[in-house]
């Protein structure tokens, strides 16, 4: 009676478009309230203070920070720039551009909306300039920014290990580097899907009222010259990850320190060597890292409320058991898994899926002797597949925004991306290796 109430509640909510962590919370106060009176919601205070109260979790708003401060400091379009020198001569070069700028602010950002915000409004016109159509080049900006969450460092990583610690014993560091490859295979998935969709003939725009077939432009390959400058001018953003994961992995500092290295660096950037940055902007640059820290811990407070039933009345321990008595073979029961993570992820964000799902899904995992960085990395990769999945994708909605273009065209035009996500998924979820290879490599437990 519980289960069906709190997630009939909660899922009622979300079809008539109350905000996910609006749901999260209401379903739980009134399940607290039923099953235990006014005198439960004593309760609410305590949990909401001691899921954020959390040293971990302080990585999540200087990295926040950090990716904001980035953007104000020019740091985004050196790196366009730098990525066009090096392929933008080659066949569909946008195409390659746009991948593997999103991938090197992924690095930087650890958020998925942050990156298509960031690199979006250069990106989607350029891609248009070069031929391919509006809601296509739009549809790649929202795949490719879902990497954001996936390359390290990765605000949904964190979380996970957060989420995960409570049962089972996972490392921030190693989770980072075990999303490396992963995160390496879905933007080559990308650009696979991108090339399909330009020589299929799918890349058109509209000039005027005449239908122009769009083929990229072809231009000569940059001197060594151009790359060396343009490899000098972007350097000091190539070099933050080197940092964070340097110093992460080199013990010099934590997960959390390295955000806060990473704000000071990026201030010292923008202010000192790119002279991009102003007192002016250091206020906007506070505002807006306020505005997505307060969204951010409030989705974690209550998340971890609707977390917190979940396992107290048994619910967990309930729905793993029926998991498991689906079926008996771990390959259909990850199958299963991956499909319920699909579905979740299209209609909620990943922290909220992170407290919802991990309680349930962790026995199952150590039933069936799965490796932990493995089902860390592949439940992010299915809920950075579902920033870009309708009809809640996050990253659908801001690449729309920038793009101009109307939901449902890009919601069409993702399905290429989306089938190129989802291979990658599989690939990673049956072949382990592709998540432990690297942490093995470098020995991170």
């Amino acid at each position: 009676m519980t289960t069906l109430l709190l997630f009939g509640i909660f899922a009622l909510l979300v079809i008539i478009r109350i905000p996910i962590a609006i749901s999260l919370a209401v379903s739980s106060i009134v399940v607290l309230l039923v099953s235990g009176g006014i005198d439960n919601l004593a309760l609410v205070p305590d949990v909401l203070y001691s899921s954020v109260a959390k040293f971990t979790l302080l990585a999540i708003p200087f990295f926040v920070l950090a990716g904001v401060i980035m953007d104000y400091a020019g740091i985004s379009k050196r790196l366009i720039h730098f990525a066009d020198v090096c392929v933008g001569h080659l066949k569909g070069g946008m195409i390659f551009v746009t991948v593997i700028t999103a991938i090197f602010f992924a690095a930087i950002s650890g958020s998925g909306p942050a990156t298509v915000a960031a690199i979006g409004s250069i990106l989607i016109p350029a891609l248009v300039k070069n031929g391919m159509k509006r809601e296509s080049a739009s549809a790649l900006l929202a795949s490719s920014g879902s990497i954001g969450i996936v390359i390290p460092p990765s605000i949904a990583f964190i979380v996970f290990a957060v989420v995960a610690g409570d049962q089972i014993s996972i490392s921030i560091g190693r989770l980072f580097v075990a999303g490396i490859i992963p995160g390496l295979l879905m933007g080559i998935g990308f650009i696979i899907s991108a090339l399909y969709v330009k020589n299929r003939g799918l890349v058109r725009q509209s000039i005027g009222n005449e239908e122009v077939a769009a083929t990229l432009e072809k231009r000569e390959r940059a001197s060594g010259k151009e790359v060396f400058k343009a490899f000098r001018s972007a350097i000091w953003g190539l070099l933050i990850p080197v940092i964070i994961l340097g110093g992460i992995y080199g013990g010099i500092f934590t997960p959390t320190e390295a955000a806060v290295v990473a704000v000071f660096y990026g201030f010292i950037v923008g202010i000192f060597i790119y002279r991009e940055l102003s007192i002016k902007d250091i206020f906007k640059i506070l505002y807006d890292a306020s505005i997505q820290t307060a969204v951010i811990t409030f989705i974690v407070s209550v998340a971890s409320l609707f977390a917190y039933i979940i396992t107290t009345e048994q619910i967990a321990q309930t729905m793993s058991d029926s998991l498991l008595g689906l079926s008996s073979s771990p390959i259909v029961s990850l199958l299963i898994i991956n499909v319920i993570l699909l579905i979740a992820g299209a209609f909620i964000d990943a922290i909220s899926a992170f407290y919802i799902f991990v309680p349930i899904l962790i026995p199952v995992i150590i039933h069936f002797n799965i490796d932990p960085t493995v089902f860390g990395v592949f439940m992010t990769v299915n809920l950075a597949i579902g920033l870009f999945t309708p009809p809640v994708g996050l990253n659908l909605y801001v690449a729309s925004g920038i793009g101009n273009v109307k939901i449902h065209k890009i919601s069409k035009a993702i399905v290429p991306f989306l089938i190129s996500a989802v291979i990658v998924l599989l690939l990673i979820t049956y072949i382990p290796a592709l998540s432990t290879f690297l942490p093995n490599l470098m020995g991170i437990k």
